[in-house]
């Protein structure tokens, strides 16, 4: 049976998160819902990268298996059916039976966006942070993430992973506008952790802290002496990527 792929966004603020939690209004919920509809038999999927309530995705993945062919309007129908909080951009098929959205992503990449001035048109997109910070110390901790590879203070208590390994390819602040944004991307990420990594970044440069307080923090390896206190709806999912070869595209909306 062939695996299809699509590739979708979504504004994080409209869902309860994005992996199915019963009938809570969730991001793959509303996939499943449409693809059950579209293709007249129960779909489910699977997906790329869990995100929190409030986060958003520029992109996402979810596979799912059917022998129904695609016709030349699809996507414009999985658009037509989704809620107008999410759409498909793309649809691809997988090139080998067994690839899996989740497990076959080779790196994914995040933004958390903040900005300092109020203003009403960011309210639901970037962190509102109207407070002076030191520059250098983010800088200074961005790459001193890059060091480590045991991220174990930095993800949340209860969560699944059996190893809390990753390897981080990129971490940096920058300018944009009016904006400041903390970009990180590595082959994986725990989770709550790039919200634990902002927001403990954050509070070493609001005042007080050295740079050995942040290593002491990474080198504890305890959730507990960390910071997690910012808000989702700063944080963008914005890209994956997959191995060459992985999968074939279809249409483009």
């Amino acid at each position: 049976m062939p695996r299809y792929v699509l590739e979708v966004m979504y504004d994080g603020t409209c869902f309860h998160g994005s992996q199915v939690q019963g009938l809570t209004p969730t991001v793959q919920l509303s996939i499943n819902t449409m693809l059950s509809t579209l293709l007249r038999t129960p779909t489910t999927t699977v997906g790329a990268s869990r995100t929190d309530e409030g986060v958003h995705a520029m992109c996402n993945y979810y596979h799912y298996d059917t022998d129904e062919v695609p016709g030349h309007d699809f996507l414009y129908k999985c658009n037509a059916i989704l809620p107008q909080g999410v759409a498909v951009k793309k649809l691809f098929v997988a090139l080998k039976p067994d690839f899996n959205a989740r497990f076959d992503a080779a790196d994914r990449a995040y933004r958390y966006r903040i900005y300092a001035a109020k203003n009403p048109f960011l309210h639901s997109r970037a962190l509102y942070y109207p407070f002076p910070m030191r520059r250098d110390m983010l800088d200074e901790t961005a790459v001193v993430i890059k060091e480590y590879t045991d991220f174990e203070s930095f993800a949340k208590r209860n969560t699944q992973s059996k190893t809390f390994v990753c390897k981080i390819e990129e971490s940096y602040w920058k300018q944009e506008g009016e904006e400041l944004q903390y970009v990180v991307k590595a082959n994986r990420f725990l989770r709550g952790m790039v919200r634990g990594l902002v927001a403990t970044q954050l509070r070493m440069a609001k005042g007080g802290y050295e740079l050995a307080d942040f290593r002491a923090i990474l080198e504890a390896r305890d959730c507990t002496k960390a910071f997690f206190n910012v808000t989702g709806n700063g944080l963008y999912l914005e890209q994956i990527q997959y191995p060459e070869g992985t999968m074939q595209l279809l249409q483009v909306h």
